[in-house]
């Protein structure tokens, strides 16, 4: 008998509705808000960035089909969260508050997001 080994998602430093930067691939420079992170894949959503066009094949309620635009996935290492107190792409650490929880922070700043 065989058993896997699954291993714990890792925390990624991008969640749903942050702002990021996209800073390789075809999207390179866009910005976006962050609609959907698939964690088991490393890819994230990103509104109005990674355009594609998807074939929709007839059915009953749209019987012609059509051709839609839709956001493709991008790999999560090509984003970069925008620090919103300069508008800037940054690294995100974590750090305790004052609270002593941990939370996510801006490295070119140090301000929590």
């Amino acid at each position: 008998m065989e058993s896997k080994n699954k291993k714990a998602p890792a925390k990624l430093h991008i969640r749903t509705g942050d702002t990021v930067k996209v800073i390789s691939g075809n999207a390179k420079g866009e910005t976006g808000v962050v609609k959907k992170v698939l964690i088991d894949k490393s890819r994230a959503t990103v509104e109005g960035v990674n355009m594609i066009t998807k074939h929709v094949k007839p059915n009953a309620q749209n019987p012609q089909g059509s051709i839609e635009k839709m956001e493709g996935t991008i790999h999560i290492s090509n984003l970069k969260v925008v620090d919103p107190k300069t508008g800037e792409a940054t690294r995100i650490g974590r750090k305790a508050n004052d609270k002593g929880k941990l939370q996510r922070f801006a490295k070119k700043s140090g301000n929590f997001i």
